[in-house]
């Protein structure tokens, strides 16, 4: 499983003009599953979701979860973090999982996620979205998780 995360200000979805999920201070997290993931890489990923240390503390240091600052997740759907661009000018994503593991996997992260943590938004898989954010720092890191 592929996700990028920001951190954020704030961030909103929107397809076709209304708002699918928003979240003040937190995570942005672009997610995508490859084929052969399973839920227990899902569960592995919203862990580390919860845990990972992106937020200042009071020294400046990034020492703080979004657990721990009571922030948001936006989970967002995107199938092209998969690209590979190695063949050419257009972009390949045989490397996404197939559009029915995709979509089970994604409801996966956003009802895992749900479970452990209080305020999740999300986008609308496979729908064109529009997503509006304020990245904080900036900061933007990749998770790849394999099984």
């Amino acid at each position: 499983m592929i996700a990028l995360i920001q951190r954020v200000r704030e961030a909103r979805v929107e397809v076709a003009g209304r708002i699918t999920g928003e979240i003040g201070q937190g995570l942005l997290v672009f997610v995508c599953a490859e084929p052969a993931d399973t839920e227990a890489i899902v569960d592995k990923l919203v862990a580390k979701l919860l845990k990972l240390r992106v937020f200042s503390d009071e020294a400046g240091k990034m020492n703080r979860s979004v657990t721990d600052v009571q922030g948001g997740l936006l989970i967002v759907s995107q199938f092209t973090l998969a690209a590979d661009t190695s063949g050419g000018n257009r972009p390949s994503f045989t490397n996404a999982a197939p559009p029915e593991l995709g979509r089970r996997l994604y409801e996966r992260v956003l009802a895992t996620a749900r479970a452990q943590h209080p305020t999740v938004g999300e986008g609308e898989f496979g729908a064109d979205m529009q997503v509006h954010l304020v990245n904080d720092g900036p900061v933007t890191i990749p998770i790849t998780l394999r099984a």
